[in-house]
């Protein structure tokens, strides 16, 4: 039974990661060294000119079946993303999760990241925004993540970040697993909504 557990939960590491490519399907870039990169889910304050990115923002997922079903998280971290494209257990991060049915609150805690399951670069740019962070240099990509979360249960964390400038086919935002639940569909950011939006930082 402890082997078919093991199994069942690499398969769905493995499955997540083929996932986050599938949906933020991007070639790979790859340098001769290993990126160390810092991730965010950020704030984004649209009243300053330029507006004003910062740590320690909200994005929403929910699942499919059924959609009433959504999960809250806040987050930041880093990582070691190996020149290889390989796992890394070099990671640091967390945040805080809230679960939910409808508008009920169905949970909420923290979560630990535990492990890198998938890094891909995209772009290094910005735009006309005043980022804060300033933590290395700005760039678009995604990444999968294995978490722990603070009530026993373990899942996956899926960060995109589109940016601005040309769409290049990321969904911006997270999506998650928390146990057998999929938060996969990610709620899209809305303009002047400080809300859904992430940013890596490659240091």
């Amino acid at each position: 039974m402890k082997i078919a557990r093991k199994w069942i939960a690499g398969t769905a590491v493995v499955s997540l990661a083929v996932l986050l490519c599938m949906i933020f399907g991007l070639p790979v870039v790859q340098g001769s060294a290993a990126d160390h990169v810092r991730w965010d889910i950020i704030h984004m304050n649209p009243t300053t000119t330029p507006a004003t990115l910062s740590a320690g923002g909200v994005a929403f997922a929910s699942a499919s079946n059924p959609s009433t079903l959504s999960i809250r998280l806040t987050g930041s971290g880093t990582f070691v993303g190996p020149a290889s494209g390989g796992t890394s257990g070099g990671v640091t991060g967390g945040g805080t999760w809230e679960t939910f049915s409808g508008t009920t609150s169905t949970g909420s805690g923290t979560y630990e990241v535990t492990e890198l399951v998938s890094w891909q670069f995209a772009r290094f740019g910005l735009g006309t925004f005043n980022d804060v962070i300033d933590d290395g240099t700005a760039a678009n990509g995604n990444a999968g993540l294995r978490i722990r979360y603070s009530d026993g249960s373990e899942g996956t964390l899926g960060i995109g970040c589109e940016g601005p400038g040309p769409n290049i086919g990321i969904v911006e935002g997270v999506i998650a697993t928390k146990d057998h639940v999929t938060y996969w569909n990610a709620q899209a950011p809305v303009g002047g909504v400080d809300a859904n939006r992430t940013l890596f930082h490659i240091r």
